[in-house]
């Protein structure tokens, strides 16, 4: 079985480069995916409180320890702090909420979903009589000091970020006393993400990438979106290979030295997307694939804009 090669934190703790996403798997498929995924040789598997399955993915981990397939140090299990538990108070009882719904006793890498806060004690996703999003004060710095104790009390091994902005990590990082690890974005070919990537490493902070694949799936996709998967020079670059779209996509961000987490809930799939460490893309696709930015973002959270901390509102990156 192939191992997985590692990247080495800022605190000195290693992360496999290669995890399981688990973003839109529904929780009647889930388990059997992180079963099979555990089985295939992921290590690493990206769970959010928010995805809704948690426990699902709890109840595969389980079983997999259960069985001797693995021990639980050998995995690396990472969750994220939803919206409406940023208020200081209540961030320790969302990371014990997960890590009840995971049944594991510690969380290796725990992000804060989102910078923006949502209104506090009420659904996930609050809003008003117009259905609008109920937006909370909240600031992220002092989410993130709530945060900083819980490494200390060994309920979580590494903190870090997800869909941060350069400025609002340059803030943040102005009052951390624990930096983030990895800021987790969005990050494919149509979005590299090149200057938050080189402003992150001057920090020696990585990225790691969701929807490395396009998200070809997502519950907003319009029929006349393009298609990451169908790109015909990807396609060139993968007949080359011997390879599929899928798996020059996953390599791409290894080889730039992100952490990667496709999803998929099919065997073969995750079978398939695992098989990514036998081969390496020249400078000459790495630059190719490079060359199809076009600061297409494909997750915008249109949901929260107007919110003072939303990501994405001024071209930020």
């Amino acid at each position: 079985m192939a191992r997985v090669p590692t990247i080495l934190f800022n605190n000195g703790k290693s992360y496999p480069v290669v995890g399981l996403g688990t973003w839109k798997s529904k929780p009647g498929e889930v388990t059997q995916a992180v079963k099979d995924a555990i089985d295939i040789g992921y290590r690493h598997i990206d769970c959010a409180f928010v995805y809704g399955n948690e426990k699902e993915v709890g109840e595969a981990i389980t079983a997999k320890i259960s069985d001797g397939t693995v021990k639980r140090e050998d995995l690396f299990i990472t969750s994220k702090l939803w919206n409406t538990f940023h208020r200081p108070d209540l961030v320790k009882g969302a990371l014990l909420k997960s890590l009840e719904n995971l049944n594991i006793k510690y969380l290796d890498l725990y992000l804060i979903h989102w910078p923006q806060a949502y209104k506090e004690d009420g659904p996930l996703f609050p809003t008003d009589e117009a259905g609008k999003i109920q937006f909370s004060e909240v600031d992220y710095v002092d989410t993130w000091k709530a945060l900083e104790p819980l490494v200390g009390e060994g309920l979580v091994r590494s903190i870090g970020v997800s869909n941060f902005n350069s400025k609002q990590l340059a803030r943040l990082l102005q009052v951390a006393t624990i930096k983030p690890v990895t800021n987790q974005v969005e990050c494919h070919p149509y979005l590299n993400q090149r200057r938050l990537k080189d402003f992150c490493e001057s920090h020696d902070i990585k990225i790691t990438a969701y929807s490395p694949l396009g998200s070809p799936d997502r519950p907003w996709a319009k029929p006349d979106d393009p298609q990451l998967m169908e790109d015909p020079k990807l396609k060139a670059i993968a007949d080359r290979l011997g390879k599929t779209v899928a798996q020059v996509l996953i390599r791409y961000q290894i080889d730039r030295g992100n952490i990667v987490i496709p999803k998929s809930v099919t065997k073969s799939r995750i079978a398939s997307n695992f098989q990514v460490l036998d081969f390496k893309l020249s400078h000459e696709d790495m630059a190719l694939i490079d060359s199809f930015d076009c600061n297409g973002r494909l997750v915008p959270m249109t949901a929260s804009l107007g919110h003072k901390f939303h990501p994405f509102e001024n071209d930020e990156f």
